[in-house]
């Protein structure tokens, strides 16, 4: 803990008619010797070598800087002590309006009730400092070598890439030989500008020098095992033709692919029921084997027949009671072991269209190419999507002789004799018409392998499979906005079709992309700090194991993994897989969990620091504002920064997520006195925005029992509301912090106000 603290005033970043000196003294007076030096300084960034040397003169542990966001300039500020920002310019001087909706006038000095909320913030942001500690490094000897779980066209450029680094690369492939679905792609998609014309895959080439690459070793036949420990240190056991191999790796790139959609999503349409109807991976193969013998061949991505038939056949299911009743277990069952679920659907080849509509095109200029455009190919579609610079390889096909595209609904498709006929309306040539063909080429849906398979196997608490991929139909995921490698297993990243479909080309980004994190997550285990989101972070959960129930609220609600338990149920820790969310303190009703500088008691000081008036008609109402860091505080700093003010009976505390917050917080609140807490975090729900997955929705639930405790205790369980914002809709904010305040002031004072 800071046990003597610097407190700055950035005279140019504050401004709004502060008396900053006054505002010192008061501070100086307030916490006495704790706070040994008080400075205004004109620029409190080029005051960076005077506290230095005020650091090393007075023997400070802490500095705490008050002026603009801590999100701006924070490098600067890189001090050999504890450094803490009071955010006195957007979230304080530039956010405050009279409640009274009267213009703000400083010329005589600022008015009252904004001296008073700078006041509370600077005493919140000395009594964070003085509950934290510096934290201890959980540093691992990080081994440097990455595991490529997939020896396909991404798996295959992953180790490539690894090794050329300087890594060791393990790749694991359950196949016989390397290539994956690249070895029935005849031609590939554009790989290179100019990005007009098909080139060669060379993926036996490919192979070929990954397995005389010194620094890879190779494993075919090889299916995982387990996977168990933590990032940097991982261990991995998977079974070999000649027995089960355990190795050391420091991070994981999952490139295992996809396969193709059950047959029986495109049954309606044909595929399966004849000969002359495949689909696009089917197809594929016939081109390497040199099996087409058709002259006119339709290649169909409108997929609505199918579509309809599997709404309607869904609809029919849920329709029928006594399906569901059977799904149920029977009373006295035993429960069974874990049981992957079988995560494909329709929605795959929607999730596909992109590639579907590049591959009909390959596929198209192939038949083109083998038959000198004596064979015609028809591409059907009802969206042809084209991504990025492949549009010029689109370009290139609509002038191709042997093709022809048209947009059209297809609303059926039939035999007849030796020939297919395709029944197409609304096309762009402004008729209907029957096409008759030789054979009908429908889209494949890319199904991830995670979807079928439990691909790693972690030997993990929270079981062996990826959480919650019934979200993403079995995509692996972590925040897939912001985080497109990371998997909700720290140090396993997707790659490749197994994280989206892609075309070749984005695959191969794909997997460099992928090995420059998992290299990122070595290095940050070897130092000990979070890759992500809080890259850099050296804090990390530390638990009071003697006052632990073994409730297991921290293990089942930890987004990531990162804690197991013994068979007594008390909690293993493993930092490196921790991304330092404080989810785990959020959950645990006995507080045994913190970290060194963002902890229980921490908050609850801050939050009891602020002066609460008894008189609620004459001086107002308070409101805890408890905002997330990722999205809600970025966004009310936006909307200061643009004069967009709100209601200033509020104070506002930054957490971690909303998942860290615990309903001590909240009773500290109302037992202060203040009317009201707001919980402001990201959007969740299948569209979630949440950095840490689960830490809004988390908080939505323990907001539930909140409820029920204050609705105990006589308080209207309304006084404490949980309301979602985007770091883009910082215009939105004020409205929804002055729209809470106006029902808390129509609600009127706290009952336990003043007691």
């Amino acid at each position: 803990m800071s046990g003597k603290i610097g407190v700055y005033f950035d005279q140019q970043n504050i401004g709004g008619g502060l008396d900053l000196t006054a505002l010192a003294e008061q501070t100086s007076q307030k916490w006495g010797s704790l706070v040994p030096v008080v400075k205004v300084v004109p620029v409190l960034a080029l005051a960076v070598s005077e506290i230095k040397a005020d650091i090393e003169a007075q023997g400070l542990d802490g500095v705490l800087l008050c002026g603009a966001s801590p999100r701006v300039d924070a490098d600067i500020y890189r001090l050999p002590v504890q450094v803490e920002h009071v955010n006195l310019r957007e979230q304080c001087v530039q956010a405050y309006k009279n409640p009274d909706h009267t213009p703000v006038d400083t010329a005589n000095g600022a008015p009252e009730l904004l001296a008073i909320m700078a006041r509370d913030y600077v005493n919140m942001g000395v009594v964070k400092l003085q509950k934290s500690e510096v934290p201890d490094s959980a540093a691992i000897t990080g081994v440097p070598r990455v595991l490529v779980i997939g020896g396909g066209w991404t798996g295959l450029t992953a180790a490539a890439e690894a090794a050329e680094t300087g890594y060791e690369v393990v790749l694991v492939e359950k196949a016989e030989k390397l290539g994956g679905a690249a070895n029935n792609i005849p031609m590939g998609s554009p790989l290179a500008s100019p990005w007009t014309d098909k080139q060669p895959t060379n993926v036996a080439d490919k192979a070929s020098k990954v397995l005389g690459n010194s620094k890879i070793t190779v494993h075919l036949n090889t299916r995982m095992e387990k996977l168990e420990g933590q990032p940097g240190e991982f261990k991995a056991t998977f079974a070999t033709p000649s027995g089960a191999q355990t190795i050391e790796v420091g991070a994981v790139v999952l490139a295992t692919g996809w396969v193709p959609l059950d047959q029986k999503f495109l049954a309606p349409m044909g595929l399966g029921q004849s000969t002359k109807v495949v689909d696009a991976a089917t197809f594929g193969k016939m081109l390497v084997a040199d099996q087409v013998n058709a002259r006119r061949i339709a290649f169909v991505l409108d997929t609505t027949i199918a579509e309809e038939a599997v709404r309607k056949a869904a609809e029919e299911a849920e329709a029928a009671p006594e399906a569901a009743e059977a799904a149920k277990p029977a009373e006295g069952e035993e429960e069974k072991g874990f049981v992957k679920a079988n995560l494909e659907s329709f929605r795959h080849v929607a999730y596909s269209n992109a590639v579907n509509s590049v591959g009909m095109l390959r596929l198209a200029n192939t038949v083109c190419e083998k038959t000198n455009d004596t064979c015609q190919t028809f591409i059907l579609y009802k969206d042809m999507t084209v991504p990025g610079i492949l549009e010029r390889f689109y370009k290139k096909m609509q002038d191709r002789l042997g093709v022809m595209m048209t947009k059209a609904d297809v609303t059926d498709i039939r035999e007849a004799g030796d020939h297919m006929v395709v029944s197409c309306k609304n096309t762009l040539l402004g008729m209907d018409f029957d096409l008759d063909v030789d054979l009908v080429v429908l889209p494949t849906g890319l199904v991830p392998t995670t979807a079928k398979d439990v691909t790693v196997c972690f030997d993990y608490r929270q079981g062996p499979d990826f959480p919650d991929l019934n979200l993403f139909d079995g995509f692996a995921d972590s925040n897939y906005i912001c985080f497109p490698y990371e998997t909700r297993r720290t140090g396993v990243y997707a790659a490749g079709c197994v994280r989206q479909p892609l075309t070749m080309d984005a695959c191969e980004e794909d997997a460099k992309g992928a090995v420059l994190k998992a290299m990122q997550c070595i290095e940050a285990a070897s130092h000990g700090v979070a890759v992500h989101p809080r890259s850099g972070d050296l804090s990390y959960p530390v638990f009071n194991f003697v006052r632990c129930t073994q409730c297991k609220r921290c293990t089942e609600e930890c987004p990531f993994g990162a804690l197991d338990d013994d068979e007594k149920g008390t909690p293993k820790p493993n930092p490196a897989r921790c991304r330092r969310c404080g989810t785990c303190f959020g959950a645990c009703p006995e507080r045994v969990i913190s970290f060194a500088n963002y902890n229980i008691d921490q908050i609850g000081s801050m939050i009891r620091e602020v002066q609460v008036p008894k008189d609620f008609k004459a001086d107002g109402p308070r409101v805890l504002i408890l905002a997330c860091e990722n999205d809600a505080y970025p966004a009310l700093d936006m909307a200061g920064a643009r004069n967009k003010p709100w209601s200033p009976y509020c104070r506002i505390i930054p957490v971690r997520c909303l998942g860290s917050v615990n309903a001590i917080w909240v009773s500290d609140a109302m037992s202060k006195g203040y009317d009201g807490v707001m919980l402001l975090g990201c959007k969740y729900g299948d569209d979630y925005q949440c950095h840490f997955v689960k830490g809004s929705e988390i908080c939505s639930r323990r907001k539930e029992n909140i409820a029920e405790t204050l609705n105990r205790l006589g308080v209207q369980p309304e006084r404490v509301e949980q309301l979602e914002v985007a770091i883009d809709e910082y215009d939105k904010v004020p409205d929804l912090i002055d729209g809470f305040v106006d029902r808390i002031m129509a609600m009127g004072p706290n009952p336990f106000k003043g007691m």
